[in-house]
């Protein structure tokens, strides 16, 4: 609650809405707790090393659409139990992303809690995956231009794509 409250000062206190940057967003939101990773890095990472990417989104928005490699483990239902019987090694490369990197690092905050010591949360999350020009799929690994866009205040960083709130 106390972030939401943080949040709403933070654009009300912006001259225009538009104007603020993702950075700012994301300090004020975040702790910075989980380290980030670049969509870049992620690409990079996706070609030569095997890693858990997971979708902290909630299954409406991974539906439409999701990074092809990426494992559904949702934001209001996750269970550590689940993460746990897909990632046995608790050292294993785990990268955690949702819409911008908020979602995510509340759920990578709960897989450092039960242990796992190599968690990256994606910087921008899908929205800087798709503007960065990579490729999404959706439920039926179809590639799209979809990308659920949560909310029309978070969806004015999805700058590719068509936004899909429903």
């Amino acid at each position: 609650m106390k972030k939401i409250l943080i949040f709403l000062i933070f654009l009300l206190s912006m001259p225009s809405i538009g104007q603020e940057s993702l950075d700012a967003l994301l300090k004020v939101m975040n702790s910075n707790s989980i380290p980030y990773i670049s969509v870049e890095e992620l690409q990079q990472l996706q070609t030569t090393d095997s890693i858990y990417l997971l979708d902290a989104r909630e299954r409406e928005e991974f539906d439409v659409s999701h990074i092809a490699s990426a494992t559904y483990i949702g934001y209001s239902e996750f269970s550590p139990d689940t993460a746990a019987e897909q990632i046995k090694d608790k050292n294993a490369p785990i990268v955690v992303y949702c819409s911008l990197g908020v979602r995510s690092e509340k759920i990578g905050e709960k897989l450092k809690k039960e242990g796992y010591t190599n968690v990256k949360n994606l910087y921008g999350g899908i929205f800087s995956w798709k503007n960065n020009g990579y490729e999404v799929v959706d439920s039926t690994a179809t590639t799209t231009e979809n990308v659920h866009a949560y909310s029309r205040i978070w969806g004015k960083w999805l700058n590719s794509g068509n936004k899909v709130y429903d």
